[in-house]
């Protein structure tokens, strides 16, 4: 629905421009009527009554010639949009539309000044001076003024986050022509606002559109901020001209008994809301024509449901319902009854009385026959997929025999170093170290059979991703790759938080990867990669081989089939978001995918420096076969934040077409239909891609979205270079995304010192990057990833990206070094665009950051020079649960020798730890053991801690140290008593010499 810039009517700056009707161009020439300025009209004008007369019939002729304004598939279509914005009123017959547009002629006729401020746009000089001296800041930006929200008799409030906050304001300044309003859209994202504009509400008793939605902003994490209203105050009932009502996305968990006092409501909306159950006299409504009750928590629907006589659409999909009441038979005039995703095991036999139903939505629910009185509705089209038609009743389940009630699964918890396992055909639940499980049914193998485990490294030829992918976990492969299970083992893979986007298992045979269909849970309650953590977030899926699986997450993706009869895609994550398929649209199936990408506007705005800049959510389809449809598609998207359809410049509108193999993008704007209504925005297309919808003055729109879209998928990342605090030739590097380095650096203080983090840098997902150790640093390692002194990293925005290695001065390098460690761009991904890969090419255009890096000099033993860290004295536990000196721990140390690894690893020390001793200490197995030995005491600070070791001890299988530290322990709780009960007698003996004084 185009609309040019001639046909709104907002005032100049000086704010006396004459008002007055703007007709549309195509209009017959009596009703191009110019109405006399509001500033002529001090008198009452001879000529207002022919005027008024000749206005209220081309009004009728207008209506009497098209019809409604508003069919009923075009509120399906928009979600029941309440008019279009160049129009003034909802889906009504013609003569009540007479009614309420035109008054009669005497009123009309008794001032002109009350003519012109009851009905347009001639209040657009007073609104104009208002908002001159009215500030709507905050709640909304400082450039917002009056006539960019209120314009004729509607007020738009839910394009600026907390608006409902200004409804109060506005109506403390000009309530007299907020009085005659009609249509009102607010958000009921901010709470106080909210309640502000509900206590206003009741006063505008001309209302006949009201809109207060939930879901019409994102977070800083992309997440929609969830509408806040949880009832509504009961003098709303006095809108008695309400036709239309959207309470969607919001907190209701009851319909607000006021509703039901709303005379004329024939639209009503309540998707995505918390309703649990409708009141048993919602029959009430009587001239509701349209009822949404989509995505709630319905479990049945009230027999009163029935006396909903004028119904023609009711959505009730994406509920709880089992049944449906036998009165649903009665809604003669319903035309579309949609019930997809639901329990429901059977329909009424009196749907067969709905004569005037043309389309019954019953897919993904649990019906296994449909009702004989079906077949008497032949117009009647039916979507019936992802139902168990034909199948027989599922038995129950049978109870379990004796036998298989006290069969309990083995559990193995396997170590870092322990690689490979055993299990038979009794099954086994296995327990990997960093929270990964594995569950082996009983029957799987029929023999004993021995598996084994890796965690590979996100190297790239291990790693593959799609675009817009995210690696989760490191790719975990299980072997032998050839082996075959009799039943599905499942593969539960450990994975870090996403927002947003859905989480799925993603599997290497050695040839190519494929999606496995994944169900997400929490690990087991006593498996924890962290003691006395939560357990880890688990990504399962079932196999019955082995391979490489590795956990992914990527937007949602929607998926239908299409046939010859047509359908219709709803995106789950953005529901706003529709492809509709016409009839004969295909000749054969087809496999429809659908994602949607949530973009913040404001780093829109800051990369291609446009701050009115706004885009819509971008959407990538595809198909399976891609050949063209034979009929165009039609795609509803909503429009850019900030954008409505009745303040939209359709010269600033661009819709991009995005090529995803050349990485080009292409504005097709002139060559698609494109129009748009209040809140989205339609176009049709007969090729799937990738489209995005852009509200912006900037030219030369295809390149600035081409930079904008390469800017959005890098990541801002810092570099870390620290040195541990008792041993600076060991250095930790550290790639992290800039919102996790504040507490990363917050975490390690205790254990390494260094430079502050680097400038920010961008990174891709899975981009290659190089640390070189430079003036006078080298590497003291000969690990596989380090290549003429560098160290090579892949950086994945939800892993650590951390390395450590020991660094040494470089060959004839004497006393104390100032190196720096530089880090430098890699290999550049093969699906990066031409323009993209050219700027990274060359010695500066590599270069990310330089950190600086001391190294101590060195004394005559090949030890660094630095100040000793001195500890207090080590005691272990305390006299009274047992007690251990610094003197006894160096004792046992002198007897742990080459078991101080196994003692090291059942006191709780990770491998990372024990390597660090090992290469500190490789030269001296005595410091060796003192160093892990008093490693671990220091870090104990609770009570125990003797305990713990000699458990330690009996585990490592050196039981002779045990029960030497259990003599030890006995021997000082001895002698603690003792001195004690010595105390207490020496002060017994003092007190009896004082009192004999």
């Amino acid at each position: 629905m185009e609309k040019s810039s001639e046909e709104e009517t907002a005032p100049d700056e000086d704010g006396d421009q004459a008002a007055g009707w703007i007709m549309k161009p195509g209009r017959s020439e009596a009703e191009d009527v110019e109405v006399t300025p509001a500033s002529k009209c001090g008198v009452p004008d001879p000529s207002t009554d022919m005027l008024a007369l000749r206005l209220w019939r081309g009004l009728v002729h207008q209506v009497q010639e098209t019809g409604p304004i508003v069919s009923t598939d075009v509120i399906s279509d928009v979600q029941a949009e309440a008019v279009e914005p160049e129009r003034d009123y909802p889906c009504v017959s013609p003569s009540s539309f007479i009614d309420t547009c035109a008054p009669s002629i005497s009123s009309l006729s008794s001032s002109c000044s009350s003519t012109h401020h009851h009905h347009h746009p001639n209040l657009s000089s007073s609104s104009s001076s208002s908002s001159s001296v009215l500030s709507l800041t905050p709640p909304l930006p400082p450039s917002v003024e009056l006539p960019a929200v209120l314009t004729d008799t509607k007020l738009t409030l839910d394009v600026y986050q907390g608006g409902a906050a200004a409804l109060p304001l506005i109506w403390g300044s000009i309530p007299e022509q907020l009085r005659g309003l009609q249509y009102l859209r607010l958000g009921s994202e901010d709470k106080p606002g909210l309640n502000g504009a509900l206590d206003v509400l009741p006063h505008l008793t001309e209302l006949r559109s009201l809109a207060i939605r939930g879901h019409c902003f994102y977070d800083s994490q992309g997440d929609p901020l969830p509408g806040l209203l949880t009832t509504l105050p009961t003098s709303v009932s006095s809108l008695s001209h309400l036709v239309h009502l959207d309470l969607s996305f919001n907190q209701l968990s009851s319909l607000p008994p006021c509703l039901l006092s709303l005379p004329v409501l024939s639209s009503l909306l309540l998707c995505h809301n918390h309703l649990s159950a409708l009141p048993a006299d919602i029959g009430q409504l009587s001239s509701l024509t349209y009822l949404s009750l989509l995505g709630n928590e319905l479990v049945s629907l009230p027999p009163s449901v029935g006396q909903l006589k004028a119904l023609h659409t009711l959505d009730v999909s994406h509920n709880l319902l089992q049944q449906l009441p036998d009165e649903i038979g009665s809604l003669e005039e319903l035309v579309k009854l949609e019930l997809c995703h639901n329990k429901l095991k059977q329909l009424p036999e009196s749907m067969g009385s709905l004569l005037s139903l043309r389309e019954l939505v019953i897919y993904s629910n649990d019906l296994r026959l449909l009702p004989h009185c079906l077949s008497k509705l032949p117009e009647l089209k039916i979507d019936v997929r992802d139902n168990p038609l034909g199948r027989p009743p599922t038995p129950p389940p049978l109870p379990p025999t004796p036998e298989q009630a006290e069969t309990k699964i083995p559990e193995l918890h396997l170590g870092f170093s322990q690689h490979s396992f055993c299990v038979s055909s009794a099954g086994c639940h296995v327990f990997l170290p960093g929270g990964a499980e594995l569950l082996f049914p009983p029957g799987c193998l029929v023999k004993p059979t021995r598996l084994e485990w890796v965690e590979k490294r996100p190297e790239r030829k291990w790693v593959w991703l799609e675009e817009h992918n995210i690696l989760l976990s490191r790719p975990l492969e299980l072997r032998p790759h050839g082996i075959t299970f009799l039943k599905p083992v499942e593969v539960c893979v450990p994975y870090h938080r996403t927002k947003r986007k859905e989480v799925v298992v993603q599997r290497f045979d050695g040839q190519s990867w494929s999606i496995l269909p994944t169900v997400l849970r929490r690990g087991s309650e006593g498996h924890t990669s962290h003691p006395g953590g939560r357990p880890a977030r688990l990504a399962c899926c079932a196999v019955h081989q082995f391979s490489w699986f590795m956990a992914v997450s990527r937007p949602v993706k929607d998926t239908c089939s299409v046939t010859p009869a047509g359908a219709l895609l709803v995106s789950s994550s953005d529901p706003g978001i529709k492809l509709h398929f016409p009839p004969n649209s295909t000749l054969q199936t087809r496999t429809i995918t659908l994602q949607v990408l949530q973009v913040s506007v404001s780093e829109v705005q800051a990369l291609c420096g446009d701050p009115q800049a706004s885009v819509s959510p971008l959407l990538c389809l595809s198909q399976t076969p891609s050949t063209h449809f034979l009929q165009p598609i039609k795609i509803q998207v909503p429009l850019p934040s900030g954008v409505t359809g009745h303040t939209v410049d359709m010269s600033c509108l661009h819709l991009l077409h995005g090529d995803p193999t050349a990485q080009t993008w292409t504005d097709i704007t002139s060559q698609v239909s494109l129009y748009v209504t209040h809140l989205y925005a339609i176009f049709y297309i007969t090729h799937f891609s990738w489209y995005w919808l852009w509200y912006t003055t900037t030219r030369c729109v295809s390149g600035v979205v081409r930079k904008v879209y390469q800017r959005l998928k890098q990541f801002k990342v810092q570099f870390l270079v620290l040195q541990r605090k008792t041993d600076p030739s060991q250095v930790m590097l550290q790639c992290l995304p800039s919102n996790k380095v504040d507490n990363r650096v917050q975490s390690l203080s205790e254990q390494y010192d260094g430079p502050q983090p680097s400038d920010l840098c961008d990174l891709l997902e899975g981009e290659q990057f190089f640390a070189g150790f430079e003036r006078g640093l080298d590497i003291s390692t000969e690990r596989p990833d380090c290549v003429g002194g560098r160290l090579c990293f892949v950086f994945y925005s939800s892993l650590k990206n951390l390395k450590e290695v020991y660094i040494c001065p470089a060959q004839g390098q004497k006393g104390p070094v100032r190196g720096q460690v530089s880090f430098y761009r890699g290999e550049v991904p093969e699906n990066l665009p031409e323009e993209v890969a050219r700027k990274r090419k060359g010695p500066d255009s590599q270069w990310l950051a330089t950190l600086p890096l001391r190294l101590p000099a060195l004394n005559s033993e090949s030890n660094f020079i630095m100040e000793e860290l001195h500890y207090p004295p080590l005691n272990l536990g305390d006299p009274e649960s047992g007690y251990l000196t610094e003197a006894n721990l160096l004792s046992i140390s002198l007897q742990i020798g080459q078991d101080w690894r196994v003692i090291g690893i059942n006191l709780g020390l990770s491998y990372q730890e024990l390597d660090r001793i090992q290469y500190k200490n490789r030269d001296n197995l005595g410091a060796l053991v003192l160093d892990m030995l008093f490693h671990w005491a220091r870090g104990q600070r609770n009570a125990g801690a003797v305990s713990r070791l000699v458990a330690a001890m009996i585990e490592s299988d050196r039981r002779d140290l045990a029960e030497e530290i259990e003599d030890i322990v006995s021997i000082g709780r001895r002698k603690y008593s003792e001195s004690l009960r010595r105390v207490g007698l020496e002060a017994e003996s003092s007190s009896l010499t004082e009192a004999q004084q």
